[in-house]
């Protein structure tokens, strides 16, 4: 039974925010969620990759290790969902095929591959004469790569349309205005808008790239820095039943998404900044790179460029911090990882809530 007053508090509807009001409202609390523009952010602008294995990174193993079991809460997140709302996040198991697109690149695939299979990740390499289907519609100087096959995609769109369904079913309020600041007392936690002030007995800041509103105090351990970035959406090549494409273009990241009908994703830039353009020269590498991997994109339709802040701590790894504010904790630090640890995050927002006041 949900008590008459807001228990929780959430500031920020990015994948973050909304999968950690959807898990404290599904356990029986009642929450609150502020966003001006939900999920419009670094969410707005992801692919969706569930890509433990392709993601992996010298020195980043502890990543790897809470990435590994996405796939799974993703499945579990999915079916809570169902249940509430009849539909279903779908969620594309099709792994990744890494490859690389001159002979420096290579290099780059067999130490991803060295990387990835001292964390444990399965990975193997494959070829055009034995694995000729995983090669469609990529150039025909790459004749191998290595294959991850327990990666997978979700639709974010989606995801977000259905975790948005869901809050309206367990009467989450959403209150779409910014949080001007937060405060704390012995009765609980307060976030105060243009609007109005708002109380609960915990509050979870999940602001993504953003500063934390004012009254939040943190204890400094953890930074976080915006990461711009860029993906473009074309319609052109289906590939969207076989693995998922990335590759090292001239040293720079590359990946293509492809959801049925021939709808692509298109990424990856990462550029130092903080503003929200979108620069004439990170188009041009993008398109330079997926026309060299995928050639068949020459004649693909544009459809739309989304951009986004990734919110990246100094040790690229997450972070689920309880405030010197009592009462707060602070969710971030995902980077790229956001959609992959949606799941996880929303688990920790559930334990700080339910734990020791």
């Amino acid at each position: 039974m949900k008590s008459e007053s807001p228990t929780a508090l959430v500031v920020g509807a990015g994948i973050i925010g909304l999968t950690s009001a959807f898990r404290l409202a599904q356990s029986g609390h009642s929450v609150t969620i502020f966003d001006p523009t939900p999920a419009r952010g670094a969410t707005w602008a992801s692919a969706g990759m569930l890509a433990p294995s392709a993601e992996t990174s010298p020195g980043e193993e502890s990543n790897y290790a809470l990435q590994s079991g996405a796939v799974i809460m993703w499945h579990g997140l999915s079916d809570e969902l169902f249940a509430l709302t009849g539909s279903r996040v779908s969620i594309h198991e099709t792994g990744t095929l890494l490859v690389g697109w001159d002979v420096s690149d290579r290099r780059l695939v067999d130490q991803a591959a060295h990387v990835a299979s001292s964390f444990g990740a399965a990975c193997h390499e494959v070829d055009r004469e034995g694995s000729a289907e995983f090669f469609t519609a990529l150039s025909a100087r790459i004749t191998q790569g290595l294959f991850m096959p327990d990666d997978a995609w979700v639709d974010p769109d989606q995801a977000v349309d259905i975790l948005l369904r869901a809050l309206e079913v367990l009467d989450v309020h959403v209150v779409t205005e910014v949080v001007q600041s937060v405060s704390a007392d012995a009765a609980g936690v307060q976030a105060k808008t243009a609007t109005g002030s708002f109380s609960a007995s915990k509050g979870i800041l999940a602001t993504g790239a953003l500063n934390v509103p004012g009254g939040a105090v943190t204890s400094g351990v953890h930074v976080v820095r915006p990461v711009h970035g860029v993906t473009m959406r074309v319609n052109g090549v289906d590939r969207s039943s076989l693995p998922t494409v990335r590759a090292f273009v001239r040293g720079r990241n590359f990946y293509m998404v492809s959801r049925p009908g021939g709808y692509c994703v298109l990424g990856a830039t990462a550029e130092e900044r903080s503003d929200l353009s979108v620069q004439v020269g990170e188009l041009q590498r993008l398109l330079r790179d997926a026309l060299d991997i995928v050639p068949s994109l020459e004649t693909a339709t544009v459809l739309e460029n989304r951009f986004g802040l990734r919110p990246a701590s100094d040790d690229l790894r997450p972070f689920f911090e309880a405030l010197p504010l009592g009462g707060w904790a602070w969710s971030s630090g995902h980077y790229r990882h956001g959609v992959t640890l949606a799941p996880l995050a929303a688990q920790w927002a559930l334990n700080f809530v339910e734990g020791p006041a």
